[in-house]
């Protein structure tokens, strides 16, 4: 380079703007002129705002009004950080903290509103929408009481009735009420033959139609919003009745009176109706019960007992499941990272091979190996000379046998992360270990053991996580089976604690008690937050030591 290619540095040095600063200053984004990123940008927020409408519309319809508050709540902020020069980190925050809200926050927000409230089966609703269960609930026909000429008619799948009043036409469905039907039309039989915006479905068609028949034999069109009218329904499909409710709800007094037997059910503090003589109407509703669901938990006979046998057993298949197969894979992993060994690659990846399968598929796999009629199980046919053992319906085998497919599934994973911890050790320290006379077990102790802990820690304390939860494995292998004999609840030997809160919750059926469900899942939450915290604070103290 010659004298006069040198850079003058005295002199004023032309530095070209940022992309975004050029011409007016401002991002495309932000400019009229901007082009195609304030299109896109002005057409993202559309369609956000367009959700967030249409969310808070119908949580309005609902009378859902914190999820209205939140909606609005939502995209005022969304608005106002995306189109104000302000609050420029925020526009690329403010996705993950939504989800983070709405996913994360909510739901632990809303399970633990459910834990104190008697929330599940008989209690999912507000007292006015239980009054007007009860209500429909003991409908009957009134003796006497005047039939109208009826015509089914159908509308994008729903079925409704449209009966003739007089001289009026009224339609509507279980979800909505009669209502007229001015420019309807009506046949020489005096039933409404023309609909319009429904489509009438012929008597022939419903004669035919054996579904169709039972779908119109159950429903029942409210006469009017008020439930204490009734409803008209039918029973051969060309005429309608009013059936009215034998129950009388008295706001007031706070009490529903049965006019056949003459009862009175009073409405009580559990969210119930009930009479003197402690009998209760079928439907209630929802109400703050306090600590009342995590006391049941450890008081009540049916859930007690259970509870301190599934959670030493939900300790105890964590800690076996995570050590078992943190151990083979660390022994798989040392035999294999000797260069003496042949043939390792090959090895290796047939010791991984249980790790590509699917694991609910494996499990349904070993469910079958281990039936025990040697006809159809593999494992008594081949290495048990088809003896009968019922390794899944017998209380300690079928825990063994969860142990150890739960061994065959997991292994593969420790033995990559601890082929791949081995092999990142640093060399010149096992070199100066050598140097300085260490043998093979204090090499091994002293350094190689404690450096692999570092790096798996973290991971072990998410696999006793995981398997803290390991619904899956239960679920499919043994469903929580054999059932413990000494409660009504439905519990087995081999629930954990997570299927206990799935049993309970009714998902799979029977009585559902969402209330006692989640009470139980915050306290596995503290468990597993207590645990994981000490193991971490732990391991921060093996950090600091090397």
């Amino acid at each position: 380079m010659s004298r006069q290619d040198t850079i003058d540095l005295t002199g004023p040095i032309d530095v070209e703007p940022p992309l975004g600063e050029r011409g007016t200053g401002e991002s495309h984004a932000r400019r009229w002129t901007g082009g195609w990123g304030f299109v896109a940008k002005l057409t993202l927020m559309a369609l956000v705002n367009a959700a967030g409408v249409a969310l808070g519309w119908s949580a309005y319809v609902e009378g859902s009004w914190g999820i209205l508050l939140g909606a609005v709540a939502i995209l005022v902020v969304t608005n106002w950080v995306y189109f104000s020069r302000r609050a420029l980190p925020l526009k690329y925050l403010l996705p993950g903290l939504l989800f983070l809200l709405v996913f994360q926050l909510f739901t632990i927000v809303y399970t633990g509103v459910v834990a104190f409230t008697n929330y599940g089966t008989g209690h999912n609703s507000t007292q006015e929408q239980a009054v007007d269960a009860a209500l429909i609930q003991s409908e009957r026909r009134v003796e006497g009481s005047e039939t109208y000429p009826l015509t089914v008619v159908e509308r994008l799948g729903t079925v409704g009735f449209a009966i003739v009043d007089g001289d009026e036409v009224r339609v509507g469905t279980a979800e909505s009420p009669l209502a007229a039907a001015p420019d309807a039309s009506v046949d020489d039989a005096g039933r409404a033959s023309d609909v319009p915006g429904w489509d009438v479905v012929a008597y022939q068609r419903l004669l035919e139609d054996q579904a169709l028949q039972e779908e119109v034999l159950e429903l029942r069109v409210p006469v009017s919003d008020d439930a204490e009218d009734g409803s008209i329904r039918t029973r051969e499909g060309t005429t309608g009745a009013i059936y009215l409710s034998t129950l009388e709800w008295d706001p007031d007094a706070q009490t529903m009176t049965d006019t056949a037997t003459g009862v009175v059910y009073r409405a009580n503090d559990d969210g119930q109706f009930s009479s003197d003589d402690g009998e209760t109407l079928p439907v209630g509703w929802r109400v703050g019960v306090g600590f009342e669901n995590f006391t049941r938990a450890i008081t009540d006979t049916d859930y007690s007992g259970p509870l301190l046998r599934i959670t030493a057993w939900t300790f105890s298949f964590a800690i076996l499941t995570v050590a078992t197969s943190f151990l083979v894979g660390l022994v798989l992993a040392l035999v294999f990272n000797d260069a003496r060994v042949r043939g390792r690659n090959v090895l290796r990846t047939l010791f991984i091979l249980p790790y590509a399968f699917p694991a609910f598929l494996s499990a349904l796999l070993w469910q079958g190996m281990l039936n025990p009629n040697a006809d159809y199980g593999l494992i008594n046919d081949w290495f048990f000379f088809g003896a009968y053992i019922p390794w899944l319906t017998d209380p300690w085998l079928a825990k063994l046998s969860i142990i150890l497919v739960n061994l065959w599934l997991s292994f593969p994973y420790w033995f990559l992360i601890c082929t791949g911890a081995l092999q990142s050790l640093p060399d010149d320290v096992l070199e100066a270990a050598k140097i300085d006379g260490a043998g093979t077990w204090r090499t091994w102790r002293t350094i190689i053991m404690p450096l692999l802990l570092i790096s798996t820690t973290p991971l072990l304390i998410a696999s006793f996580a995981f398997n803290f939860n390991n619904f899956a494995i239960i679920y499919l292998l043994t469903g929580g089976g054999p059932r413990f004999p000494d409660t009504s609840a439905p519990l087995g030997h081999t629930d954990i604690l997570i299927s206990m809160i799935y049993q309970i919750s009714g998902v799979a059926g029977g009585r559902a008690d969402y209330g006692l469900a989640s009470a139980l899942s915050i306290i596995v939450f503290v468990i597993i937050g207590t645990i994981s915290g000490l193991a971490f604070r732990r391991t921060r103290r093996l950090e600091e030591v090397l």
